[in-house]
């Protein structure tokens, strides 16, 4: 990414959600968490910093449980972004907990939360930039990113969101009528929606309903293809989607 478009990024930090177990991944994570599983030849943390460096992102803040000692390690080898360790070692604390955790890493500002089973394809427009152009804080206290259906791998299931005109969200998980749009990962939030609520454990989807019924809950559409790498299936066919 060019330097100008750096320059007018509109989000300058990202929390980057590496500490879960990775269970479904397993034998892949028994000796390994699942951020360093490499696909395509590249590990899944470092497609994910890749491309937050691309969208101007110069800090990055990571949680680590899991091995961490490995992924502090190889966290260290990045000179092209700035790594901040937010340190779960003591207890995991879910999507919720964990970006609470890290409040005070994160700053005041709009901060890009990323997981790091996300990869998707280049075709169309790069989806962070379809995601940072869309962001109004005026209006915005969360926008996630979403795809639609038919277009990713791992979007299973009647569970995600109806978008309406302007691109505000309602959540839902009933079979009928199914979304049509599901969320892949990648939000860029308020940091301040998660005041007074460090040292538990829970779940950041309460906040988007509550969100959503307030009219704050936003989404944008990726153009690109997606793919959730879950298990080592679903890796498998990401890998299959990224090597020519």
């Amino acid at each position: 990414m060019s330097a100008e478009r750096a320059q007018t990024s509109p989000v300058r930090t990202a929390m980057v959600m590496a500490a879960g177990l990775g269970t479904r991944m397993r034998p892949l994570t028994d000796h390994r968490p699942k951020p360093l599983v490499e696909v395509a030849g590249r590990t899944l943390i470092d497609h994910v910093l890749d491309r937050l460096v691309e969208a101007g992102i110069e800090t990055a803040v990571v949680n680590v449980h899991h091995f961490a000692d490995q992924m502090v390690a190889h966290l260290a080898r990045r000179d092209d972004i700035r790594i901040k360790i937010s340190d779960e070692r003591a207890a995991l604390l879910d999507s919720g907990g964990g970006i609470a955790q890290a409040r005070a890493l994160l700053g005041e500002a709009p901060v890009l939360v990323a997981n790091i089973d996300s990869l998707w394809t280049e075709a169309g427009e790069p989806p962070l930039k379809t995601l940072m152009d869309a962001w109004d804080p005026e209006r915005m206290d969360v926008l996630l990113l979403l795809v639609a259906r038919g277009r990713g791998l791992g979007f299973e299931g009647p569970q995600g969101f109806f978008r309406d005109d302007e691109g505000r969200l309602t959540h839902s998980a009933e079979p009928v009528p199914p979304t049509p749009f599901a969320n892949v990962g990648f939000q860029i939030l308020k940091p301040e929606i998660l005041d007074g609520a460090a040292g538990e454990a829970f779940s950041i989807v309460p906040i988007w309903k509550a969100l959503a019924a307030r009219g704050r809950l936003f989404g944008a559409v990726m153009d690109a293809f997606w793919m959730h790498v879950g298990d080592p299936a679903a890796r498998d066919a990401a890998e299959a989607k990224l090597v020519p």
